[in-house]
C-alpha cells in the first residue's frame, strides 16, 4: 500500500495524486491539515522534518525505509511504485 501525506493548498500534492491515479497505483491519502488532530499533525511534521523532509507531499510505500520516501513532486520516482 502507498500512503501520500498531503496538506491543504498544495499543488505538488494534487499533481502527485494525479500521477499515481493515472499510473493505476492504488494509494491512501492522508491530509495532515484535515485528517489528523493537532497533536498528531505536529508529531507527523516533526517526524518528517527529523528525516530531512521540508516539502509535501511525502509518499511512502509499505516496506520502504525512510531514505526511500519520496518528498515533493517527483514523477520519475512515483513510477517506481508500480508493483
Amino acid at each position: 500500500m502507498v500512503t501520500v501525506y498531503t496538506k491543504n493548498n498544495c499543488p505538488k500534492c494534487m499533481m502527485t495524486k494525479n500521477v499515481l491515479g493515472a499510473a493505476g497505483i492504488a494509494f491512501q491519502s492522508i491530509n495532515i491539515d484535515e485528517d489528523l488532530n493537532p497533536n498528531e499533525r505536529e508529531e507527523k511534521i516533526q517526524q518528517f522534518k527529523g528525516l530531512g523532509f521540508m516539502t509535501m507531499p511525502i509518499v511512502i510505500k509499505e516496506g520502504m525505509s525512510p531514505d526511500e520516501y519520496i518528498s515533493g513532486f517527483n514523477p520519475e520516482k512515483l513510477q517506481t511504485l508500480k508493483d
